[in-house]
């Protein structure tokens, strides 16, 4: 206990005075957020108790100072373990107020709107919330079912003629036409995002182009969550001061299971256009193996997190954003659960029901993908990318954590 007091006192000496009691104004060019970022890193700075919990806390001594793009790298570099929040001494009640967990997560929805493309939509990040998704799942829903009943009437949508072929409701050209429009806006639309985001932090992360190391420990970090380990590799801090690692595992379900059911269908596109195999497929056939796989771990991922969300203690992010952030889990639990449903259900008068939901789920899902929870994801590797690049240079400092 000495010694820790002992190394409070050591840092609160090294923290200038005027910062100790006045909040750091923000330049002109600077939102209230950033400021509190960069005011929060300045008495980070001098302290460095929290320098080995992650990624961020290296990356800041490399800086003396905390610029726009360099605050946003680091909020985006920010993973919202929690552990800096509890380990720190400064944190609220003190008067230094510092919360790094609450003052990244703020930035960071910032910087999904400001980078958003195009930037007219960057406000539908904050509208993209859970009754915003689930309103559009079911519009897209109700859309479906009027079309199918304009074709074959209202006894088309509780059938058993359908010879268990959706293909018989929706033709496979136009599911195409529907889908790849959407699906190709999406990932144009975050390519955009990201590319401005990385045009703008380059500069601030030594410059140096991405080598093949630094790409592949990115990939590594990024493929085993690495920094959702918490402090000590202990996992993260939820609605209390203890570890966990259910975020991490259900992150883990998250991810994994979106890419086996993304690679589901890719497989299943090869299988229609090189091999002429036409859908749908049955068991052991790899595209149904790997759907059904990744949509139970979709299910369970998605379910631990909307439930860890609810109850996470609000000081540990930004408490505005959990509608955006509960809107995504409920569209990914949406689609992984009516794609199971539509698969058990295939055999009985329930398909176009059933298709009508899937589709309008997974249409919902990727149109709200480029202004939604999606892009954390997507900035957070940038980040790692340029971390894993800028650490293997020398301190332009001359000292610091690497």
């Amino acid at each position: 206990m000495q010694t820790q007091n002992a190394m409070a006192d050591e840092a609160q000496d090294r923290i200038p005075t005027a910062r100790r009691v006045i909040p750091i104004r923000p330049a002109p060019t600077e939102t209230a957020s950033e400021a509190e970022v960069a005011r929060a890193l300045q008495i980070c700075n001098a302290c460095r108790y929290c320098e080995g919990f992650c990624a961020v806390f290296p990356a800041m001594t490399r800086r003396l100072e905390f610029g726009k793009a360099d605050v946003h790298y680091l909020a985006n570099l920010c993973h919202n373990c929690g552990a800096c929040l509890h380990a720190c001494q400064y944190a609220p009640p003190h008067e230094f107020a510092v919360n790094i967990p609450k003052a990244m997560a703020e930035v960071r929805g910032q910087t999904y709107a400001d980078y958003a493309w195009p930037p007219a939509l960057g406000r539908l990040y904050q509208r993209n919330g859970l009754t915003l998704s689930l309103a559009l799942a079911a519009g897209l829903f109700l859309f479906l079912a009027l079309a199918v009943a304009l074709q074959g009437g209202v006894a088309r949508l509780w059938s058993a003629g359908l010879g268990n072929n959706f293909y018989h409701l929706f033709p496979h050209n136009l599911l195409v036409g529907i889908f790849a429009p959407v699906f190709l806006f999406a990932v144009f639309a975050l390519g955009m995002g990201v590319r401005r985001f990385w045009k703008d932090v380059k500069p601030a992360t030594s410059g140096e182009d991405v080598g093949a190391p630094a790409a592949a420990e990115a990939a590594s970090d990024v493929l085993r969550l690495k920094y959702l380990g918490g402090g000590h590799g202990e996992g993260c801090h939820e609605e209390d001061d203890a570890y966990t690692l259910k975020r991490r595992r259900f992150h883990h379900l998250t991810f994994y299971g979106f890419l086996l059911c993304f690679a589901a269908t890719s497989l299943g596109t090869v299988y229609h256009y090189a091999f002429g195999w036409v859908a749908p497929y049955e068991l052991p056939s790899l595209p149904k193996l790997l759907g059904a796989v990744g949509g139970v771990a979709l299910m369970a991922g998605t379910a631990g997190l909307w439930t860890l969300r609810r109850a996470r203690h609000p000081q540990h992010g930004d408490a505005r954003q959990q509608p955006m952030d509960l809107g995504f889990i409920a569209l990914l639990f949406l689609v992984a659960a009516s794609g199971m449903a539509l698969w058990l259900g295939r055999g009985t008068p329930a398909l176009a029901l059933l298709l009508c939901l899937h589709l309008g789920a997974v249409i919902a899902f990727f149109a709200t993908l480029p202004y939604g929870k999606f892009a954390h994801g997507i900035f957070r590797t940038a980040a790692l990318l340029r971390h894993n690049t800028e650490k293997r240079l020398p301190s332009p400092i001359g000292v610091g954590a690497d």
